[in-house]
């Protein structure tokens, strides 16, 4: 076995050993700097006064990504296509159910609190993390299996 392939082996073990809350909070982590990223660059694209609008966007572009990765390196669930789609359908209904906190929360920061929207996002999207981990945790993926290690 190459150095390669025995070091990515060891890493995967490695991570799939870590308990699902820290896998989560990671790969939350790095799902949800790709929203902000695309949130903040669609606010500047579109100017302020659409943050709504850019929210909206930044979420439906980055929900692909956030359930391919946490579908394989936080849940472990395996399956069929369908088994994909129906955790899918699932996964857009939590994420629906966040959209709608992270929109409430941001509207509450920025129009009533007068702050700023990029600071407001990072607030609102705390705001939606542990609802997140229940809901993608014992429903949206809630037959998981363990990976291969």
């Amino acid at each position: 076995m190459s150095v390669v392939v025995e070091i990515f082996w060891k890493l995967w073990n490695w991570w799939f050993r870590l308990p699902d809350k820290l896998r989560y909070l990671l790969v939350g982590g790095f799902n949800a700097c790709v929203a902000y990223i695309l949130y903040v660059l669609l606010v500047l694209l579109m100017g302020e006064k659409h943050y709504q609008l850019a929210l909206v966007l930044s979420w439906v572009i980055s929900s692909f990504s956030s359930f391919t990765t946490q579908k394989i390196f936080v849940f472990c669930t395996k399956g069929k296509w369908q088994d994909w789609v129906r955790e899918y359908i699932k996964c857009v209904g939590v994420w629906f159910t966040s959209y709608v906190i992270n929109a409430l929360v941001l509207e509450v920061l920025v129009d009533v609190g007068k702050m700023n929207p990029y600071i407001g996002q990072i607030l609102a999207n705390a705001c939606t993390m542990v609802t997140g981990y229940i809901l993608m945790k014992y429903f949206a993926f809630k037959n998981r299996k363990n990976p291969l290690i």
